[in-house]
């Protein structure tokens, strides 16, 4: 399987060639065995004169005898999948990755007419799941929800178990969501500045909650620390909707997660959006401003897309699947 990876945007993009069968074609293959039938039917009629079969005719039927592999490889391949394929997500349910799973398994269930199972396997920043992918047949029936944690790990481990670049082929960009600044609505702060002005006042004694060490929230939620320089507690999370659940329940006070996880939360007024973290508003929240607003330079956003281990054939997963 021919791969790359977009560095230039850190998408996961679809990125595979299919294989092409020359020099004989399937129209070809049945024109032949149509001659080859006809022949044997004269053959039945001795009061019928049989033709005569030249040299061509007679290289014609064996090269088409030759093409019946190639053409039944075509044709297995055609019925992808024949089983139930499993969809491995590194996160717990109710968070981004898991709702993006769950939509994008059930539409593929519904065209392919085989059932998508997603298998949650959260812990180690996504890779408990990545190497489970990595170490499953490479048939196209097991694959891994890829996203930004994938790329974090690669420089937040001294050493892993699999190289994501090269273990994992990559099939499908599916998109792109802004990292939500959002505070519990009983701290006293309504903008970035004045949360920025509030963290200084009371130094270390805000904790900031994240999906888990290395997790994209912790990486922006640094991000902010680092530009501001306020002091806040990090506390990690067996993933962001985890997190989002201490940030209603106020054991935490500030959360930097995917919008997705918490964009109901914050329509209902259970948590105040004071920012978002890319370069642009989000149609989704228009009155919200974004992070870079107040701290120029500050970006974060989160990708998710789909993998396979590596040596999957081309005509699988990247050539059946309807995600490009």
């Amino acid at each position: 399987m021919n791969s790359k990876v977009r560095s230039d945007e850190m998408l996961y993009e679809l990125a595979a060639e299919g294989a092409t069968f020359r020099p004989i074609t399937a129209t070809r293959m049945l024109s032949a065995r149509e001659r080859f039938e006809n022949r044997s039917t004269l053959r039945q009629q001795p009061s019928t004169p049989a033709p005569e079969i030249s040299r061509r005719q007679i290289l014609n039927l064996i090269a088409g005898a030759a093409a019946l592999p190639a053409f039944s490889r075509i044709a297995r391949a055609e019925t992808y999948p024949s089983r139930p394929v499993r969809l491995i997500v590194g996160f717990p349910p109710g968070g981004a990755a898991d709702i993006t799973a769950r939509l994008m398994g059930q539409w593929l269930s519904e065209r392919l007419g085989q059932q998508f199972v997603i298998e949650n396997r959260p812990g180690a920043g996504t890779n408990i799941a990545t190497e489970a992918v990595v170490r499953a047949p490479a048939d196209g029936y097991t694959l891994l929800l890829a996203s930004t944690p994938n790329t974090i790990n690669a420089t937040l481990y001294q050493k892993l178990n699999f190289n994501f670049i090269r273990d994992i082929a990559p099939i499908a960009g599916l998109i792109r969501v802004p990292q939500v600044m959002q505070v519990n609505p009983s701290l006293p702060v309504t903008t970035v500045p004045e949360f920025i002005a509030y963290a200084k006042t009371n130094s270390g004694k805000i904790s900031m909650g994240s999906g888990g060490n290395g997790s994209p929230g912790h990486v922006a939620g640094e991000l902010f620390k680092m530009m501001t320089g306020i002091d806040m507690v990090h506390i990690p999370y067996r993933g962001a909707a985890t997190a989002v659940t201490d940030l209603l329940g106020g054991q935490i006070q500030v959360t930097f997660t995917d919008m997705a996880t918490s964009i109901a939360y914050i329509k209902a007024g259970k948590v105040r959006a004071l920012a978002v973290g890319t370069a642009m508003r989000s149609e989704a929240l228009p009155d919200v401003p974004t992070v870079g607003d107040f701290v120029p330079g500050f970006e974060a956003s989160q990708w998710i897309g789909l993998g396979a281990p590596k040596n999957t054939p081309s005509d699988r997963p990247t050539r059946r699947l309807p995600v490009r």
